[in-house]
């Protein structure tokens, strides 16, 4: 059994259970666990088993109880399942931790389609797994070959829904995907969907476009793959398109973004200092724009804020890259900048330049 903890700064190591037992009474076992004191306030607990090689024993799960040895706040839940989810299945279960006076985030279902040539035929000699990153965290890495539903297939395409059931990740930014094999191999992945099964969208597109060859000297490839756009609903991508219609003729060679620029939420992150963007675009680079005007907050770059500006310039292309930064006056000018998002309504795509620093 291994545990991986999240909490407000970032996540800790899995915690293997393999030899912790300190407690244990029929039917119930206790361990005591010291996690890293800058783990911040937890909200998550990803549980699971390791390996499922050496045994295909099931495991039930009735109750989890965790306790603050300091504070004594104390978090409770009933689970009633069994690891893993099926014979061949999801090794992990994931729930959020509600303390007292603090929301707790839902569980959300996932749907990620994965669009390929052949692996439903490569399927029983490889294995894959996905890792989908947002702005709350992780999933760990979830098996795509155990469960797929709304197979379809063509002469020189397939594509197949898996389902993940995950804590909700908010804004999702990434998916890192796992191959490997114990034999030759070779399996082609056009890109991925991803959205909420609740809702019809956002869709996030993840291009791939790669194929990737396993074999003794590489058993196992890692690809990090950064979200390519964002498909959003029809209303709002009429509401976008009237919108420019409106504008006229006479802005119709500008390009309009919408730059949300978020603050981290921690000591000193914010600045006064005047802070400047450049748009890199696969076609031209735009000029150099001071973001003043936040649409949000009369003093922008507070900590933990986010602040939302307007910008027009000639037509740039599709956004592959952006400088920020400040000219660092006024006093403690440093600034922590979390992510800054940018869509191009022409387009009807988002860009999300991941900082943290």
């Amino acid at each position: 059994l291994v545990m991986v903890f999240y909490g407000s700064n970032g996540k800790s190591n899995p915690v293997s259970m393999e030899n912790k037992v300190e407690h244990q009474a029929k039917n119930q076992i206790t361990y005591d666990i010291h996690l890293p004191s800058d783990l911040g306030m937890l909200y998550k607990v990803r549980l699971g088993v390791q390996s499922l090689e050496n045994s295909i024993s099931q495991l039930s799960l009735c109750h989890f109880k965790m306790q603050n040895t300091s504070t004594l706040d104390t978090f409770s839940l009933t689970i009633n399942k069994t690891l893993p989810l099926s014979l061949n299945g999801d090794r992990w279960i994931e729930f959020p931790v509600e303390w007292p006076l603090k929301e707790a985030l839902s569980v959300v279902t996932y749907h990620l389609t994965v669009f390929s040539r052949n692996i439903l035929s490569e399927r029983n000699l490889v294995h894959m797994t996905a890792c989908i990153h947002g702005t709350h965290g992780d999933t760990g890495d979830r098996s795509l070959l155990w469960s797929l539903q709304n197979v379809q297939q063509g002469e020189n395409n397939e594509s197949f829904l898996v389902t993940v059931d995950a804590v909700e990740l908010g804004e999702l930014d990434k998916v890192v995907l796992l191959i490997s094999s114990k034999t030759d191999c070779r399996v082609d992945i056009k890109k991925l969907h991803l959205k909420e099964a609740a809702k019809e969208h956002p869709i996030y597109v993840f291009e791939v476009n790669e194929s990737f060859s396993v074999n003794a000297n590489k058993p196992e490839i890692e690809r990090e793959i950064p979200v390519s756009f964002i498909m959003r609903g029809d209303k709002q991508k009429n509401d976008i398109d009237n919108n420019l219609h409106k504008e006229g003729s006479q802005t119709r060679n500008l390009t309009e973004y919408t730059i949300k620029v978020y603050t981290g939420d921690q000591r000193g992150a914010g600045t006064d200092a005047n802070v400047h963007i450049i748009l890199f675009g696969n076609e031209d680079t735009s000029e150099v724009f001071q973001l003043s005007q936040s649409l949000e907050n009369q003093d922008p770059f507070e900590r933990g804020k986010v602040d939302t500006f307007k910008i027009k310039t000639k037509k740039i292309g599709s956004l592959h890259s952006i400088e920020i930064g400040h000219d660092g006056k006024g006093f403690a000018s440093g600034w922590f900048l979390e992510k800054v998002e940018i869509t191009d309504a022409s387009r009807n795509s988002v860009y999300c330049f991941n900082c943290n620093r």
